[in-house]
């Protein structure tokens, strides 16, 4: 019984540590925000292609624990364990607890941007801009994999003086910048987009 019991807890701790690797790479870039911790956000994106597998592992780790715990218990011969109570964590509850957290853990990169406490930045009108001194420019990033690397990098290009607009896409591996030339310069932006950690691989001038 107990080392049923022992193997059943060494598989719950698997499925925390998949649920987490599942996420690592959105949670890093949160943290990123967070702490204000430049040129780490990326550090687990490349984790991201082995997340489904992590995800099945940890719904396959949990669903067994689960099947153990509700299984019909094989009837006891004598009454040695008819009175030992068992501790919390061997409970349903505690189960019912981990399970929820693996859960959030999972989905994280679903709702991570609600972790960013940044103000958006006041844009300015178009009607207001000269746009004999505006350039737009679109920048080409590899290793986002959710809103979170997203917001890292609107938070790092928004520091830069000048930005008119800017929009940031993990779909379309992408940031799209409207900026002043007289107040900043190609190089500038390049230069806030690598401190995220993120690798820039194209910069095309849009017409």
């Amino acid at each position: 019984m107990k080392t049923k019991q022992f193997r059943n807890k060494q598989l719950v701790g698997a499925g925390v540590l998949t649920a987490f690797a599942a996420s690592l790479c959105c949670i890093t870039p949160v943290l990123a925000l967070l702490g204000g911790i430049s040129g780490v956000a990326a550090t687990f994106s490349w984790m991201e292609p082995f997340r489904p597998y992590f995800i099945s592992l940890t719904i396959a780790l949990l669903a067994y624990v689960w099947y153990q715990k509700l299984k019909q218990r094989a009837p006891i011969d004598c009454d040695c364990e008819t009175n030992s109570k068992p501790n919390f964590m061997q409970t349903k509850i505690f189960l019912g607890l981990i399970t929820a957290f693996t859960l959030l853990m999972l989905t994280f990169p679903n709702y991570a941007k609600i972790f960013n406490a940044t103000p958006k930045k006041l844009l300015v009108p178009s009607i207001l801009q000269d746009n004999t001194k505006t350039q737009t420019a679109e920048f080409k990033i590899t290793g986002m994999t959710c809103e979170a690397c997203t917001l890292h990098v609107a938070k790092e290009v928004n520091k830069v003086a000048g930005i008119l607009d800017l929009q940031v896409s993990y779909v379309n591996a992408n940031a799209l910048v409207k900026f002043d030339k007289s107040k900043t310069t190609l190089q500038e932006v390049q230069k806030a987009i690598k401190l995220t950690g993120y690798k820039l691989t194209e910069t095309k001038i849009k017409q």
